[in-house]
């Protein structure tokens, strides 16, 4: 007979995530009791358990690097923190989402427990050293979200983009999935630490399954984090998808590819001669796509589709600035540009939450025309997150596009940096547009109703300009908990 010990577990190391599984199990149960009348209880429930696994998370901060479940799972302050992002994204969007759900009549209570469980999935992508835990993480995040794009049946748009998320999704899926065949081949382990030893073994067959299923796996990241040229399903989900699931999609969908990215890249940097030049160049595409293409459009959700690819360059930016030199630089700039988009980005889709009454919905600029005057509370606040967007100074958004093109120069990376700061002014342009129609431009004789500013709205509004500004006027304090050093 064989003698199995069953691996050590830390159980403190995995409450965070178990807490948040645990929320999404009590949500689904408070739906299948509840009246129907409404869903304040699971909405009550949902945020108490995400503050409770956010405070775990904070009593962790500073504890030692470890790791548990035979080193599947890792504790290290990029993890945590991204967790803490993650967690915090959740938290935000179900503030803002019971009312826009109801004045959109998709009042489902199922909504809450699946954000919450494609939370707990990309909490384990972030903080995990095995690349089956980072795919059984990928596919929790994603197939929630696949249910979460369809949530408004009555609308073809909505289905046609929980189709194309799906089918489109499912490939990446498969193209990850295939590149993780591909490197167990050549390490006999699906742990990221086996990379670096099977390419030391200088083997040509070895190194050519390694490099095979990088490109395999980088597909499939492209895709997820939303990555020229696999950025094409991004637009039109957005614009289909209900504006609180797009919020969400845009800031905890990247939060997540992009944690593992780092992990995957970091631990296979002997791999970076092929991986540096392809991201270099995935880098300027993804900046120069996301801003040109965002420049024409005229629905706001679409703007931001094409806002957060921009943004997905800007930080594949950093992260090729990390890579080539990271015994300069730190994981710092990442996160804080992170946190800073999750801020801005919930914040503008917490206000165009607004634009739904009485079941329908209008997302173009001309429908911000006079919010000014119909809710001065959130043309206030779209304005602060519009400035943050464009990069003003004194804003989370401006410090984080500074950092980027410090570490790109730090880097040696003129030409890359040259092209964030091209396509960041471009991208003022339309960015300007959606602050023009809601501050400047008056009600036109054709508009869509504005629903009035739920408590809920209004807190998220809130804690968002909060954000923005806490990390644009204390940006150093911010770095340094970020590092839990004086790092600039």
């Amino acid at each position: 007979m064989y003698n199995v010990t069953p691996p050590s577990i830390d159980w403190a190391m995995i409450a965070p995530v178990t807490l948040v599984f645990v929320t999404g199990l009590v949500g689904l149960l408070i739906e299948m009791f509840r009246p129907k009348q409404n869903n304040n209880t699971i909405v009550a429930a949902s945020l108490t358990g995400l503050a409770i696994a956010f405070a775990s998370l904070v009593g962790q901060l500073n504890s030692p690097d470890g790791e548990t479940l035979a080193g599947m799972i890792l504790r290290d302050r990029f993890g945590i923190l991204l967790q803490m992002a993650l967690v915090g994204v959740c938290f935000v969007s179900i503030l803002f989402s019971e009312s826009y759900l109801r004045e959109k009549r998709i009042p489902f209570g199922e909504f809450y427990p699946l954000v919450v469980w494609s939370t707990a999935g990309g909490m384990i992508m972030v903080a995990s050293n095995s690349l089956l835990m980072i795919f059984i993480g990928l596919e929790v995040l994603s197939i929630a979200l696949y249910v979460l794009a369809g949530l408004s049946r009555q609308e073809q748009k909505s289905e046609e983009s929980a189709l194309k998320y799906f089918l489109l999704g499912a490939f990446a899926s498969a193209f990850f999935l295939y590149g993780i065949a591909f490197w167990y081949g050549a390490t006999g382990s699906v742990s990221l630490d086996s990379i670096a030893a099977a390419w030391s073994l200088n083997d040509v067959m070895t190194r050519n399954l390694l490099l095979f299923g990088a490109g395999l796996m980088l597909v499939g990241l492209c895709f997820k984090a939303a990555l020229a040229p696999f950025h094409q399903w991004t637009p039109d989900v957005y614009q289909g998808a209900p504006t609180n699931v797009t919020g969400f999609m845009a800031a905890g969908s990247k939060i997540a590819a992009i944690g593992v990215l780092f992990r995957v890249l970091t631990a296979s940097t002997d791999l970076s001669q092929v991986w540096l030049p392809a991201l270099f160049w995935i880098a300027i595409l993804t900046m120069t796509v996301g801003n040109f293409a965002a420049a024409v459009q005229k629905d706001v959700k679409r703007i931001l589709g094409y806002s957060s690819i921009s943004n997905a360059g800007y930080i594949l930016a950093a992260l090729v600035a990390l890579i080539k030199m990271p015994e300069k630089i730190g994981t710092s700039t990442i996160i804080f540009y992170l946190f800073s988009y999750a801020f801005m980005t919930l914040g503008v889709f917490a206000v165009i939450s607004l634009t739904a009454k009485d079941g329908k919905e209008g997302t173009r600029l001309s429908d911000l025309d006079g919010l000014w005057k119909r809710s001065p509370l959130a043309a206030g606040a779209l304005v602060v997150f519009v400035a943050s967007l464009i990069g003003i100074p004194f804003t989370g958004g401006f410090f984080a596009k500074y950092f980027v093109f410090s570490d790109l120069l730090t880097a040696e990376l003129l030409p890359l940096a040259i092209v964030l700061a091209v396509n960041s002014i471009v991208s003022v342009y339309y960015y300007l547009a959606i602050g023009y129609h809601a501050v400047v431009a008056e009600e036109g004789t054709v508009r869509n109703e504005t629903s009035p500013m739920s408590i809920g709205v209004q807190v998220a509004c809130v804690a968002c300009v909060i954000g923005v500004l806490a990390l644009g006027l204390f940006y150093q304090p911010m770095m340094n908990l970020i590092t839990g050093t004086v790092v600039r």
